[in-house]
């Protein structure tokens, strides 16, 4: 598990006798896998908004056969869901990020949840309320890039997202969400806009669903659009095409070994997908979103923002769990990957 810089841990213990407050001693400073210090200079504070769950990661060495046994070469209690990884990729590049999850249950999972989320060094307000569980999933990835997961899910957790504070907002530079978590995800996205924070929203593969794309696009800044499956016929520009007519500012399509298409009004750009040795494709699409979000931030113009993105989404798939490049690994990368662009729009 990645250590975190000297932080605040704020848990918040709800209970019908009132709410107590514990601040947690600060960790060891980060390094990066080189081993050297992070470097921190930040633009601003991005925040993550989400439900924060158990995950157990297994890694396996051969694709799963139905009915059978496989064995796992890595097993390891972590965290979801997506705005949690987001947010420790973006604090592992020195970028300020800020955490505003569900709450978790009083229970073993939950303890576990809070122990990791402390760990990454992101200054996060945890809520443990005994009026819920918390919820889990498992997630196997195999060598193919593929990740089969089961997941469990309450409306009386996700119902915690209503009572988080969005105070931190009035200080942000990027919000990030994710459909999956519903209409809970309508409050903070309209706060932001309010105060002209520019909110990413991945919407993984509801890109052609009238009914959520009605209610988030008027707060969107940014959709991402996963389309890994090349079976389901439809192409990355056409997904992109649709999102843009239906008013999105910006989108990005991610299509695994197919790259991905970043795109606006103005600009299309199609960043072909380097050749990796999967071992782990669990938070691949996290990855994409943060290093955006960092290149975003920084000015970046859009192709350089999907260089880097591609970059690091496909580095990720090189090691198991949620450890990211070091920035100049993927800007390295990023220099060489085939890209086409289109202003002709």
């Amino acid at each position: 598990m990645i250590q975190g810089m000297a932080i605040l841990v704020f848990v918040r213990i709800r209970h019908d006798t009132g709410i107590g407050l514990h601040r947690a001693g600060p960790p060891p400073m980060q390094r990066m896998s080189s081993g050297q210090p992070m470097e921190y200079h930040s633009p601003g504070e991005v925040v993550c908004f989400g439900v924060l769950s158990y995950l157990q990661l297994m890694v396996v060495d051969q694709v799963p056969v139905y009915n059978q046994g496989t064995p796992i070469s890595q097993l390891t209690d972590s965290y979801g869901d997506d705005a949690a990884i987001v947010a420790g990729m973006l604090h592992q590049w020195g970028q300020k990020t800020r955490l505003i999850p569900s709450a978790v249950g009083d229970d073993e999972l939950g303890r576990k949840v809070a122990d990791a989320v402390g760990s990454l060094g992101v200054p996060v307000s945890m809520v443990i309320d005994p009026a819920v569980s918390t919820v889990a999933e498992i997630s196997i990835a195999d060598p193919s890039g593929a990740r089969t997961y089961f997941y469990h899910r309450t409306p009386e957790l996700l119902a915690t997202l209503d009572a988080a504070d969005l105070a931190p907002l009035e200080n942000a530079a990027y919000l990030y969400v994710d459909w999956y978590d519903g209409d809970h995800i309508i409050r903070p996205m309209e706060v932001a806009t309010r105060l002209g924070v520019p909110v990413l929203v991945n919407l993984e593969d509801q890109y052609e669903n009238a009914e959520l794309l009605s209610k988030l696009l008027p707060f969107a800044t940014v959709c991402q659009v996963s389309a890994d499956s090349p079976d389901k016929g439809y192409g990355l520009e056409s997904i992109a095409d649709g999102l843009l007519k239906a008013g999105v500012g910006t989108v990005s399509v991610t299509g695994g070994s197919r790259g991905c298409l970043v795109a606006h009004s103005g600009q299309k750009v199609r960043v072909s997908a380097p050749k990796v040795d999967v071992i782990d494709g669990n938070g691949a699409g996290s990855a994409f979103s943060a290093a955006y979000i960092y290149g975003s931030l920084r000015g970046w113009d859009l192709e350089k923002c999907a260089r880097f993105a591609t970059a690091h989404s496909s580095l990720k798939c090189g090691v198991p769990g949620y450890t990211v490049a070091a920035v100049a690994e993927a800007e390295r990368l990023a220099a060489e990957l085939s890209v086409d662009v289109d202003k002709r729009i």
